[in-house]
């Protein structure tokens, strides 16, 4: 019998209110911003100053807050907490335990992302915090701000006991009306599609396979009203996938590719398509060009590119996407055994372009064309973004923060670069050198899967010949599949890179404005 997941720690609930925090019966913490003294409320002479609601609750706390700051030398920064203890509560509400006052820094979409996140983990364990941190620009600051507290909450554990810690049960956003309502469940949708991907990342490869993967889409689709296909292990031999049956070949858990499909309410015949596709290996040992011991332990989460698509299809109708999305993953492990790929030998794929895998570790790749030549072949799609924790060469170029962007279309690249640098997952756009093109050659099949040379361009460039002339961005978020360690919105360990920033893009009015038509 395959491992039972245990039940998991849930995101904060959220609630929104005109009222000031501190008079809000039944929440125990109140999380009051505070901006640096040179901000444009300040004046000669402030060090800080502080947010909405501030004033109220120092008077009936009878607390020179201002005073608290500077005693503790706060200077407004982002994230940054001081802590004062309100052992007997409030008068409008005995339930108070603690005041929060956070720094918001410049007041931006990071910066209210990270004061957001700080208050959560601050709030660890609480049943209610009220804060006014959105109240400071509602059009600007409620979707960082409801991101920073989901993400800033997220757990996962599988322990003989319960979760050390639990995120605060309900965070009250004071200061708005039921006008900004909307706003805060598009925002709370789009974080708990974030958190969804992590989750899964997270999951161990004792119970998360190919087919649990496949389930669990199936699963999801059914919770979010989309169509689901999924290819198992004869119908992908059948229809000439190749590239992922060769790869999942050597393992006691079969390949799968699945599929699920979005339509918008309002589609019509005209109705564009977009296709994501995400690298789906749910462990790689690098097959039999094996990876060092110490490198297989993050390897569960090679299928975060995945996790990202899915989760992202299941949030499309939450950003009320104007168009077609269909999303592709190729799911396989890539496992040792009597059965294993060699490197040397020849995978046909989907469409009949042959590659010789002389890197056996080089896989994702080889996945990834399958779907991309069969997204080309039989949707039409007017554009192809695929995502994958695919090189190492990417994360040497960017660190831990900043994933890389490949793209043959200007305009769609200017929208990706631009959805990642709001939504709070920033891309850096590399170049599709066509001097590097040579070495993809092969003495005997269409091409060599890992001939050496700048890892992330080749592999962009092996990619590139199974777009089919359609306008197309590939995201290597190896440098971004992981966080070194907790961080504001980041928690240590898989980060579900990309989801926000697909549905950011996903959710713009044309979010194929400018993209080229189909060569």
């Amino acid at each position: 019998m395959p491992p039972t997941l245990p039940t998991q720690v849930s995101p904060p609930e959220f609630a929104v209110t005109a009222g000031l925090p501190h008079s809000l019966v039944g929440v125990d913490v109140v999380a009051i911003p505070v901006l640096p003294g040179d901000g444009p409320d300040a004046t000669d002479g402030d060090a800080v100053v502080l947010g909405p609601g501030a004033a109220e609750l120092g008077e009936v706390l009878d607390v020179d807050l201002v005073g608290v700051l500077e005693a503790e030398r706060a200077t407004g920064k982002a994230g940054e907490v001081t802590r004062l203890p309100v052992p007997l509560g409030a008068p409008d509400n005995a339930e108070l335990r603690l005041v929060l006052l956070v720094g918001v820094g410049a007041g931006d979409r990071t910066s209210l992302r990270r004061a957001a996140a700080a208050v959560a983990r601050a709030a660890r364990d609480r049943q209610a915090v009220a804060t006014t941190l959105a109240a400071l620009d509602p059009e600007v600051a409620i979707e960082p701000v409801v991101t920073g507290a989901v993400l800033g909450s997220f757990g996962f554990a599988w322990r003989s006991r319960p979760a050390e810690h639990r995120p605060v049960t309900r965070v009250v956003l004071a200061g708005l009306t039921d006008a900004d309502r909307p706003a805060v469940d598009r925002a709370v949708e789009v974080a708990g599609a974030s958190w969804r991907a992590r989750t899964l990342a997270w999951v161990p490869s004792n119970l998360k396979n190919p087919p649990w993967l496949a389930e669990t889409a199936l699963d999801l689709a059914r919770e979010a009203g989309l169509e689901a296909t999924v290819w198992d292990e004869q119908r992908l031999a059948a229809d000439g996938f190749g590239g992922i049956i060769g790869i999942g070949q050597a393992s006691a858990t079969p390949p799968r590719l699945i599929r699920l499909d979005y339509t918008p309410r309002k589609a019509g015949r005209r109705t564009p398509t977009v296709v994501l596709v995400g690298k789906g290996i749910t462990f790689d040992t690098g097959g039999l060009s094996i990876k060092p011991g110490e490198a297989m332990t993050t390897m569960k989460r090679d299928m975060t590119g995945g996790a990202v698509v899915l989760s992202t299809m299941a949030a499309l109708a939450a950003v009320d996407c104007p168009v077609k999305v269909v999303g592709l993953v190729p799911a396989a492990e890539n496992a040792v055994s009597g059965n294993s790929l060699r490197p040397g030998d020849v995978v046909t794929h989907y469409g009949g372009r042959t590659t010789e895998v002389t890197n056996t570790d080089a896989e994702g790749r080889v996945v990834l064309a399958d779907a991309m030549a069969y997204a080309v072949a039989q949707l039409e799609p007017a554009a192809l973004v695929d995502v994958a924790t695919l090189t190492g060469g990417i994360k040497v170029a960017l660190g831990q923060q900043v994933g890389g962007l490949f793209a043959d279309d200007d305009a769609l690249a200017a929208s990706l670069l631009a959805s990642g640098e709001r939504a709070g997952e920033p891309l850096w756009r590399f170049p599709l050198a066509s001097a590097y093109e040579d070495k993809l050659a092969s003495k005997v099949a269409d091409a060599d899967n890992a001939p050496g040379g700048p890892p992330a361009i080749v592999a962009a460039l092996f990619l590139q010949h199974f777009t089919g002339g359609v306008p197309w961005a590939h995201l290597d978020i190896a440098s971004t599949g992981d966080a070194p360690e907790d961080s504001f919105e980041w928690t240590k360990g898989p980060t579900g890179f990309g989801v926000r920033l697909l549905l950011d893009w996903l959710g713009q009015r044309d979010p194929l404005a400018g993209v080229r038509t189909r060569a």
